[in-house]
């Protein structure tokens, strides 16, 4: 069911002003709890061993379960995500993220590519455009005691980020800093170039995720394929770090749901 015109003009204002908004109730109610099994069941058999302590991590989340795929081409996520990058958008990541009890902040950065330690970056100063999207799928309820993202509101509006050394040390609280919370079943979505961190889970509860960017069409992600002559090029061969994406196996997108399977075609396996 789509929201009302006022309240997704109310949230695009906020994501233009303030570099995020939260929108509830994407997720039915009654899906969230099996959604989140099966998220916290790919990453205990699927874990990236090199993740930071206590946070549980799983790049293409997508090719190992797809509970979360029909709700990726929502109404009100691609109105918003047509808005701000034009029509025929993509999805360029899909991570599980878990924060255990006890997890360390993490330090300020801006997603790619705008992170400046990626091979695959937008060097700074960089425009003042969207050029990518980061959502946040909350499978458990965000909050402050168990580490709902911390965000800097309008920060997305800055031509630097933390990454780049612009002066703000990346590890340090930020004055105007604060958690995005929301209830299971929510989608944080940000700006890609908002600083945000990793924040401590100080409750007895892991904190379920996952995180899906939407990019343009003309966005080029093959720096990310790892087979792709552009990863060859400015990764492997200079011996630089970038986030890895395989394809899509064809029986995985065959099994997406038909709206969906626009969203994921770039990413199907070479013939």
């Amino acid at each position: 069911m789509l929201e009302s015109d006022t309240t997704i003009e109310q949230s695009m204002l906020h994501l233009r002003m303030n570099g995020w908004c939260v929108l509830d109730r994407v997720i039915p109610s009654d899906r969230v709890a099996t959604i989140r099994e099966e998220c916290e069941a790919v990453v205990a058999r699927h874990k990236n061993p090199n993740a930071p302590h206590a946070i549980g991590h799983v790049s293409t989340y997508i090719n190992w379960d797809q509970s979360l795929a029909p709700y990726l081409a929502d109404d009100r996520i691609l109105l918003l995500v047509n808005a701000l990058l034009g029509h025929n958008p993509r999805i360029s990541f899909t991570s599980a993220t878990i924060n255990e009890p006890g997890n360390a902040r993490g330090g300020w950065h801006a997603d790619w590519p705008f992170n400046q330690k990626n091979a695959g970056h937008v060097p700074i100063p960089y425009p003042d455009a969207v050029m990518h999207l980061t959502t946040i799928w909350m499978l458990s309820p965000f909050s402050k005691e168990n580490g709902g993202t911390l965000v800097v509101p309008g920060s997305h509006r800055c031509p630097k980020n933390p990454t780049g050394s612009n002066g703000v040390p990346e590890n340090d609280p930020y004055p105007t800093e604060t958690h995005a919370c929301g209830q299971a079943g929510s989608v944080l979505i940000m700006d890609s170039r908002l600083w945000h961190a990793t924040a401590p889970n100080m409750s007895p509860d892991p904190r379920v995720a996952v995180v899906v960017r939407y990019a343009p069409w003309w966005l080029n992600l093959e720096i990310l394929r790892p087979t792709s002559g552009d990863r060859l090029r400015m990764v492997d061969n200079p011996g630089k770090t970038e986030n890895s994406v395989p394809s899509l196996p064809m029986d995985v997108f065959d099994r997406l749901p038909s709206a969906v399977q626009p969203l994921f075609a770039h990413w199907t396996e070479p013939e």
